[in-house]
């Protein structure tokens, strides 16, 4: 998610921060950069414009210009901005389900993945919610669309309603409100029809909808590689039929961005979702404070353990935090690091979770460090007999040509595996012996468990960013962590960056 924007930004404030003493020249210098890279990713001119004369306005003061790190200072403005055009007025209130059955239509273009959001926010109440949930399809018209809603119902668990041939969207939209009542759902999502473009039809069946089912939230899901024109649907809709928020989708490739940058100043309607990839929990909830973080380079550390507490039991957590603060660690701790990894988004989404590690993205896919590299290793771990997996040293000649034909490398990658095990294995030794593992664990779990990311203060989130920078390697990746639960896998990401 912005990564051009993030790179272009971030080559400008590298510029400021090592400058030094700043004229109100260079501010204004930097800030033309600015504008242009926001130009360049799609945000609209007036939004463009304002922020600048906000960000100038405040960072050609004497305070600025004449404080110690004059650099970090624009940064901070630029970053407080960020949030501000993002945010808008406020941040976005919670959805309003609280008055069962709460009735959630989901309106947009063809082609912009309704269905499939719908079917993600269904998923994503049920298990973060604990609601019961049901789902209707009120396309008539595309093909096997109500059957995609139905399939995908079946795959996350959550109800849809009997598909009967022949009738209206109105009459589906009355049924489902009668079969949420009666069964005692708390919330209804109604998946719209949609059209290639804005027609008098499509309004027309979208409002009449809306008259009978009475929603509780109208959700505009639009495309957000399609830039400003994101911004003119959403527009459009609002205007029509009224909307109470919007979902980004698409946000995971290196699209512009702009949208999301447009979208509240433009509307005043506040983005509350991101889809970020095809996958049923490939959904997040928009933060102003933590995407702008993202797009300065800063990180999101909020997401990352969110991240580790989805993936990582508690249990499991403590026992590898028990075995590392020993000194043990063999191939399939290595391996349980490696697939964490994956689940947690794989090398290019941690490192844009991990502050000041986005810059480095393009050099590690250069060097060969992807998520393809971790199935290759995680091959050859798995071609290993059990003793092999518990004693890496076991390994001679003969096997390693076994283990090497087994997963279908070289003995080359082999060796550069268990080099890299190998190293990894001595940083856990020493994080065992100087007490750095447990003060991790602390700082992450505390003595009830994992915190909730989201009910944590900003003080508490800085000490478990600590916690998490205090397995560094001195592998020339400043800031990589590993740590347990969930935080012990970038220390596999940093054993990784040896690799080169």
């Amino acid at each position: 998610m912005f990564e051009s924007l993030s790179e272009r930004l971030g080559g400008v404030f590298d510029r400021l921060t090592k400058q030094g003493a700043l004229t109100e020249a260079d501010v204004i210098t930097a800030l033309r950069e600015v504008r242009v890279a926001l130009l360049e990713a799609d945000v609209s001119l007036p939004v463009a414009r304002d922020f600048i004369k906000r960000v100038q306005d405040k960072a050609t003061g004497a305070a600025v210009t004449k404080s110690i790190t004059p650099g970090q200072m624009v940064v901070k403005i630029v970053h407080d901005e960020l949030i501000r055009v993002l945010a808008g007025d406020g941040p976005a209130d919670a959805l309003k389900i609280d008055n069962p059955p709460a009735t959630i239509l989901m309106v947009g273009l063809q082609g912009s993945g309704k269905t499939t959001t719908t079917a993600k926010l269904a998923k994503r109440l049920k298990d973060k919610n604990g609601k019961r949930v049901l789902m209707a399809s009120l396309d008539t018209n595309r093909p096997a669309a109500m059957e995609q809603l139905q399939i995908l119902g079946t795959q996350i668990g959550v109800d849809t309603l009997p598909i009967v041939k022949g009738e209206s969207a109105v009459q589906i939209a009355r049924r489902a409100k009668t079969q949420g009542s009666l069964g005692g759902y708390d919330v209804i999502f109604l998946d719209t029809a949609g059209r290639l473009h804005i027609d008098e039809v499509l309004m027309d069946e979208v409002q009449s909808v809306r008259d009978i089912a009475a929603p509780r939230e109208t959700l505009l899901v639009v495309d957000g590689l399609t830039g400003q024109d994101a911004v003119n649907v959403a527009t459009e809709f609002d205007g029509k039929v009224g909307i109470s928020g919007v979902v980004l989708t698409r946000m995971d490739g290196d699209g512009r961005g702009g949208a999301a940058l447009s979208m509240r100043a433009v509307t005043g309607k506040p983005i509350r979702f991101v889809g970020l990839g095809e996958k049923m929990d490939a959904i997040e909830v928009f933060e102003a404070e933590r995407v702008a973080g993202r797009i300065l380079g800063m990180g999101d550390i909020v997401a990352l353990v969110e991240k580790a507490q989805e993936t990582f039991e508690a249990e499991q957590a403590e026992r590898m935090a028990k075995r590392f603060a020993k000194g043990l660690f063999n191939m399939n701790d290595l391996k349980a690091q490696m697939e964490q990894m994956i689940k947690m988004g794989g090398m290019k989404g941690l490192m844009g979770m991990l502050p000041g590690m986005a810059k480095h993205q393009a050099a590690a896919a250069e060097a060969g460090i992807d998520d393809k590299m971790l199935k290759r290793q995680i091959a050859l771990i798995n071609s290993m007999t059990k003793k092999e997996r518990a004693n890496p040293d076991l390994l001679a000649a003969s096997r390693k040509k076994r283990i090497a034909a087994g997963a279908g490398l070289d003995v080359s990658d082999l060796n550069r595996l268990l080099k890299q095990h190998k190293q990894m294995a001595e940083m856990m030794k020493k994080m065992g012996k100087g007490g750095m593992m447990k003060q991790a664990i602390k700082s992450m779990m505390g003595k009830g468990g994992m915190p909730d990311p989201s009910k944590m203060t900003p003080e508490q989130l800085a000490e478990a960013a600590k916690g998490m920078q205090q397995g560094m390697s001195g592998a020339g990746m400043p800031g990589l962590p590993g740590m347990a639960r969930g935080i012990t896998l970038p220390a596999g990401l940093s054993g990784l960056m040896r690799k080169k």
